[in-house]
C-alpha cells in the first residue's frame, strides 16, 4: 500500500493523552454542534480553557465527516482540528466511509494550515461505539493516504488512552504496512 520514499509520512500508535501532546495540531473528537462534551472532547476543552468553546460555538457545527480547525489555547499544539465521526449503528449505514472522510479531512485541514505534524484520537470509538477493531483500518489508511497526498504533513501520530486500543491500532498499521506504523511507545 505505501510508496516509500523520503517524503512519506510516518505513522506511530502511541498510548498517552491527546490533550498533551506536542504536535502542530491535535485531532478532537467531536460533535456536530462543536460544544464540547465528554470523553477526548471534554479533555482538549477543559485543557484549552474557555476560548476554545466560544471559538468552536462561532463555527456553527461542523458536519458529520468533516472537521475545521481553531486555534489551540492553552494546549501545546497550535491548532485542534475538530473532526466529526459517525455514530455505529450497523457497519452497514456509511460509517466506514464517514469515519474515512473525517480523517481524511483533517489531514486536509492541516494541510491547508502547512502543518506538519498532526495527532489523533479514536475517533469514534468511544460514546460513539465504533467498534476499535473495524475504526483503526479505516481511520490509520485514511489519515496516511491523505498525508501521502498533502504537501505539508509528514507526520501522523494516533493517541491513544490506553494499551489495548493502542495495540488494535498498531496491529492494524502493522497490516497496513504503514511506513513507521505500529511503533510502540508512549
Amino acid at each position: 500500500m505505501s510508496e516509500l520514499n523520503g517524503n512519506a509520512p510516518t505513522v506511530s500508535v502511541v498510548v498517552g493523552d491527546i490533550a498533551n501532546e506536542q504536535a502542530d495540531a491535535i485531532v478532537n473528537a467531536a460533535n456536530p454542534e462543536l460544544q464540547g462534551g465528554g470523553g477526548v472532547d471534554g479533555a482538549i476543552h477543559r485543557a484549552a480553557g474557555a476560548q476554545l468553546l466560544e471559538a468552536t460555538l462561532a463555527l456553527g457545527g461542523c458536519a458529520i465527516g468533516d472537521a475545521v480547525a481553531t486555534d489551540a489555547y492553552a494546549l501545546q499544539a497550535r491548532y485542534v482540528i475538530h473532526a466529526v465521526g459517525p455514530r455505529w449503528k450497523d457497519g452497514r449505514s456509511g460509517e466506514p466511509e464517514l469515519l474515512a472522510a473525517c480523517h481524511r479531512r483533517a489531514v486536509e485541514v492541516a494541510d491547508a494550515l502547512a502543518v506538519r505534524s498532526i495527532s489523533f484520537p479514536a475517533i469514534s470509538c468511544g460514546a460513539y461505539r465504533y467498534p476499535p477493531t473495524r475504526a483503526a483500518p479505516v481511520a490509520l489508511a485514511a489519515a496516511w493516504q491523505a498525508a501521502v497526498a498533502s504537501s505539508h504533513v509528514r507526520t501522523i501520530r494516533f493517541v491513544l488512552l490506553f494499551e489495548g486500543l493502542q495495540k488494535i491500532y498498531a496491529d492494524a498499521a502493522r497490516t497496513l504496512d504503514l511506513d513507521g506504523a505500529g511503533k510502540e511507545t508512549s
